[in-house]
């Protein structure tokens, strides 16, 4: 009944098997791929016609984690997978981009690739799995797919590059010291696609060797696809590239010369109102027929790229003036907002982003119901970008994919430099809002998150910048590295190569590229490049952070203290009723963990002292030898009980109330009364002993005997 063909190898520690036959065979292509005990099935299908007047190439990849794959139910009320988590999202994402510029050019036919995650080992990330599988199926669906590619994951531990560390290895790696790099890399045969990472400060050579060494390590995955496909690919779809080359000459007799006039001009927005005049003077002078052609698009597209792409490789000059390696005017400015805890503004010529950081306590953290776990994140970015940000009029709804992704982007390059959980016991929230955008706003938002959380007194490692870096590469192998591109040369160019990082090294990196890739060399320029970009970008961030930033006032005061285990029940009480009375008295707030690590939250510094002490009365031992305040709340024949320590009660015996012989410890003490006592020590059966005599009961201060002095032997 079942034609299955399956094929393995010994992939690192792991062993990678790919099948396809026996699963899901209406689809063009299924291919199920397994790492180890974790197992992804991707299935393709694609459209045989395109919709009339389709003028762009409309693929969509889907990433879908089942938690029945790791033996969980849902979390919430519905108990049903429903929305995607960021996770998948970014997924879908990191799937997309290496496989998209693979697609014959003129291709518009719809595609849908769809991942789902069957099984998962708790050890292997799925991600990976499902870029290889998605790239199989499309291998063997007959699409026109000039692939195929493969990815993998990258480590950095000791010095040496690691292939596809674990999932707890990569979980968080500011708990994971020894772990300074996370990487995926894509690529074909001969070039790499696709790059994302995040990293501690690693050097430039440390960076292109981890992607060297990752290109390296995919080369048998990609023999494994193909050995699969020379057996069981479907005949090609018949496809020719659609021939424009004569409405191409007719859009650029009609408006070459008035369209690079245009991109003359430096200025943003004139420049885009005389390239839409431009276009409507080229469609004014075409043909009925000619304005109907689906190419019309990709031939305004090709007069544009061509006029753009020409001044760049051939004069060195851009758009806007520049040369090649300038980066545009910066203005940076903190302290924006007044009842924030810390704000900046960071603009970047026709770029601009406004961050806010927002401080919290445990009760902020965001819970992550994951495949591998339940997890908290005490560090948060959001990034948002509305339709004005670029003078247009657009639906403003829930957070898109885009938006997910550039979030995530800039939440890689500034979680290297936040200080560990334990010495800032905070949740941190930034928010960046694109206000202008005219190219690399996800680096905007590095700069500005860095300088608000400065801003706002988080004891950040280092400063971070960032910088987008674009490339011009054309067919007779010339090209040009542009740092800190603009929005047309990320559109109309053919990479885009975003790095951030402290002074000291990278935090993140991420490329993108339009072409089928791009050489070591061209990388290697471009990191050196991008360095340069990134060093004087930080120096001008310097300038917004000359004088000492200040916690808020308006930001909540975190103190720790640990207590031992075994008190923790004392301290939360029979149904919480001792530590709800702790708050409520105190007015601050308190989080316990299961270590015995105490979190004592308010802006009021005399409430976090109140609930302090109250906590430590609760928990601390009296220590003898030790003086403290106490109050009688018992008079017996043989003494007094004495309340000193939390709740605690002691004995003071009626010999150690005074210097001298009563009658009754009532003739000098009453219920109620305060005193100071000097804690002896304990009996036998642990009883606490007191004594009152040793005492001044006005200063507080003990009592010291005179020593008698030794007569000296006359002689």
């Amino acid at each position: 009944m079942f034609d299955v063909t399956k094929k393995s190898m010994q992939w690192g520690e792991e062993t990678l098997t790919l099948e396809t036959g026996k699963v899901a065979r209406q689809a063009d292509g299924t291919v199920i791929a397994t790492l180890g005990e974790t197992s992804v099935m991707a299935n393709v299908t694609f459209a045989k016609q395109q919709k009339p007047g389709q003028d762009f190439f409309p693929l969509t990849v889907h990433y879908q984690e089942k938690y029945y794959a790791a033996g969980k139910v849902p979390g919430g009320f519905f108990k049903r997978e429903a929305r995607p988590t960021e996770k998948e999202t970014l997924t879908a994402r990191l799937i997309d981009r290496p496989i998209r510029p693979l697609f014959v050019d003129g291709f518009k036919n719809e595609v849908l690739v769809m991942c789902t995650v069957l099984s998962h080992d708790l050890v292997n990330d799925p991600d990976i799995v499902a870029m290889i599988a998605a790239s199989a199926a499309l291998t063997i669906s007959g699409a026109p797919f000039m692939g195929p590619i493969a990815g993998a994951r990258v480590g950095f531990v000791d010095g040496e590059y690691v292939l596809n560390p674990t999932v707890d290895d990569m979980q968080d790696l500011r708990l994971n010291p020894e772990q300074r790099l996370d990487l995926v890399v894509a690529g074909t045969k001969n070039a790499v696609m696709m790059v994302e990472s995040e990293a501690y400060e690693l050097s430039e050579a440390e960076m292109l060797g981890a992607v060297n060494f990752a290109h390296e390590q995919i080369q048998p995955v990609l023999d494994l696809i193909i050995d699969l496909a020379e057996e069981t690919a479907k005949e090609p779809f018949e496809f020719a590239a659609p021939d424009y080359s004569s409405l191409y000459a007719a859009v650029s007799e009609a408006g070459e010369e008035q369209m690079r006039a245009a991109f003359a001009i430096t200025d943003k927005q004139e420049r885009t109102a005389a390239v839409a005049a431009a276009r409507e003077a080229i469609k004014e002078a075409l043909t009925e027929e000619q304005l109907e052609d689906a190419n019309l698009g990709a031939a305004m597209k090709k007069l544009e790229a061509g006029i753009l792409r020409g001044d760049v490789v051939k004069g060195g000059k851009r758009i806007d003036g520049r040369s090649t390696t300038d980066v545009r005017a910066i203005e940076a400015e903190t302290s924006m907002l007044p009842r924030t805890h810390g704000s900046a503004l960071f603009t970047r010529g026709e770029t601009q982003a406004l961050a806010v950081t927002t401080l919290g306590t445990g009760d902020d953290e965001q819970f992550i119901d994951a495949l591998h776990g339940n997890f908290k994140s005490n560090f948060l970015l959001h990034y948002n970008f509305p339709p004005y940000s670029v003078g247009e009029v657009g639906r403003v709804g829930s957070p898109g994919r885009r938006e997910i992704g550039h979030g995530k982007l800039a939440w890689r390059a500034l979680q290297a430099v936040l200080p560990a959980p334990t010495d800032f016991p905070y949740t941190v929230r930034v928010v960046s809002e694109i206000t202008e955008s005219n190219g690399s706003s996800s680096m905007a938002s590095v700069c500005g998150g860095s300088l608000s959380m400065m801003d706002a007194g988080v004891p950040l490692k280092a400063p971070v910048a960032g910088v987008a870096m674009g490339l011009i590469l054309e067919d007779d192998g010339d090209y040009a590295v542009l740092t800190d591109i603009l929005g047309d040369e990320d559109h109309l160019g053919d990479m885009d190569f975003k790095v951030a990082g402290t002074e000291n090294g990278i935090t993140s990196l991420q490329m993108d590229i339009k072409v089928a890739g791009i050489t070591p060399e061209i990388m290697e320029t471009a990191l050196a490049q991008a360095k340069d970009g990134r060093m004087h970008i930080l120096s001008e961030m310097g300038k917004a952070l000359s004088e000492t930033n200040e916690f808020s006032v308006h930001a909540p005061r975190i103190e720790t203290m640990n207590i031992p285990t075994d008190k923790i029940r004392e301290v939360i009480g029979s149904g919480g009723k001792v530590i709800r009375e702790i708050v409520e008295v105190s007015g601050a707030k308190v989080d316990i963990n299961d270590d015995g690590v105490i979190k004592i939250a308010s802006p009021d510094g005399e409430s976090i002292q109140k609930a302090y002490d109250m906590i430590y009365s609760i928990v601390a031992e009296p220590e003898e030898g030790q003086i403290y305040t106490g109050k009688v709340v018992k008079i017996v024949d043989f003494g007094a009980f004495v309340n000193f320590f939390g709740k605690r009660d002691g004995l003071v015996h009626v010999s150690q109330i005074e210097n001298r012989r009563l009658n009754h410890p009532s003739d000098v003490l009453k219920e109620g009364q305060e005193v100071k006592v000097k804690l002896l020590g304990f009996d036998d059966r642990g009883k606490v002993r007191l004594s009152m005599k040793v005492v001044d009961q006005e200063t507080g201060e003990e009592i010291v005997p005179e020593k008698k002095e030794k007569k000296e032997d006359a002689e």
